[in-house]
């Protein structure tokens, strides 16, 4: 029996959990990918893992996302993380565009969020937790890629899609990751060669835009410029190298990196949707134990699906509607989280838990 929540580790995590099981203080860092609306059916499994499973934590808990990964790992880094969870969700479900939506919408609203979910102070609060240590990644961005102009944007990407059908080196170039870091702890991740934007020490005055610009899709929302302690540039959705970040977290050390994911295949960049070849394996996912809703999960979802962007326009004019269902798919996802703590607890997690191939 899978159960709602599939358990899928790589290749030394499962070693490790089949001998031992899991406990709190095994991981040494969460990951949250890129993926919009998607995120919303994993609001129960997370608020699961930060507001009950991690309490009462004394070590160092590193959070790196990017996109809506980042911006849910602020959520969880806040002094009631379930409440954190909750104001984000809320505000995230009630976006609301009439007519042609246009990059200065999504922006207004991507700012009314940050005011809901980041009220002032949290900023300071959040790089002050006991435990949790918030990372980030935006893309600074070069060539025609840093215009706001659609055609300009347009060749750009069609230069990052042709760079990237190379190598994912070649596109690095035009697209490079910068991470965002909390200076009390520098994570494993700063010297493993995957930000040649450089690294940056998140602060009170920076932490808002830096995640604005970890969530700042191409023609879908407006670019940031002028964060305060980055290099001079451009910066946009840090999907675009790490759509579901997939590296070495750990530089060799010790720990479970847990993984909360609507999928469960971790897709390397933006462009690298529908090529095989550019899904990490276990070996890449090495120490990962990823978390994801199984299939009959899914197919039991209000339309057989989990929530996604494209709602906005399928169900255009149907604000009602699209509310809804996210609203559903929200309240279905607590059972994600009620399983995984029944695994852990129970020690079954050591017969259901897959090996990544």
């Amino acid at each position: 029996m899978t159960g709602d929540l599939m358990f899928l580790a790589g290749h030394r995590a499962y070693e490790r959990i089949r001998s031992n099981g899991l406990s709190p203080d095994d991981v040494s860092m969460v990951v949250g990918a890129s993926g919009a609306a998607k995120w919303l059916v994993l609001h129960g499994l997370e608020s699961a893992l930060f507001g009950r499973w991690f309490v009462g934590r004394k070590k160092p808990l590193h959070l790196f996302g990017t996109s809506i990964g980042s911006w849910k790992s602020a959520a969880a880094a806040q002094d009631d993380p379930m409440a954190g969870f909750d104001r984000l969700t809320h505000a995230y479900i009630h976006q609301y565009y009439k007519g042609k939506t246009t990059p200065r919408q999504v922006a207004k609203e991507a700012d009314r969020i940050m005011d809901a979910y980041l009220p002032p102070g949290m900023a300071e609060k959040i790089l002050a937790h006991p435990y949790c240590r918030l990372h980030l990644s935006a893309v600074r961005c070069r060539g025609p890629l840093a215009s706001n102009h659609p055609l300009a944007m347009a060749a750009g990407l069609a230069m990052a899609w042709g760079a990237n059908r190379i190598s994912r080196d070649l596109f690095r170039r035009q697209c490079q990751p910068t991470l965002f870091y909390d200076p009390r702890d520098v994570p494993f991740i700063s010297n493993n060669g995957e930000f040649p934007g450089g690294t940056v020490p998140l602060t009170g005055k920076n932490l808002r835009q830096a995640l604005l610009a970890s969530g700042s899709i191409p023609y879908v929302m407006e670019s940031i410029g002028n964060i305060p302690g980055a290099p001079e540039g451009v910066y946009r959705d840090g999907g675009l190298f790490h759509y579901h970040p997939a590296f070495d977290f750990l530089k060799g050390e010790k720990g479970i990196v847990l993984y909360p994911h609507f999928h469960s295949t971790v897709t390397l960049g933006w462009f690298d949707k529908n090529r095989p070849e550019r899904i990490a394996d276990g070996s890449r996912l090495s120490d990962v134990l990823l978390l994801a809703p199984s299939p009959s999960f899914v197919a039991d979802l209000p339309l057989g699906r989990i929530p996604d962007r494209r709602d906005f326009e399928r169900l255009a004019g149907q604000d009602g509607e699209r509310v809804a269902f996210w609203k559903k798919s929200v309240a279905m996802g607590r059972r994600l989280g009620d399983q995984f703590l029944e695994a852990v607890a129970s020690g079954r997690i050591q017969e259901r838990v897959k090996r990544i191939p």
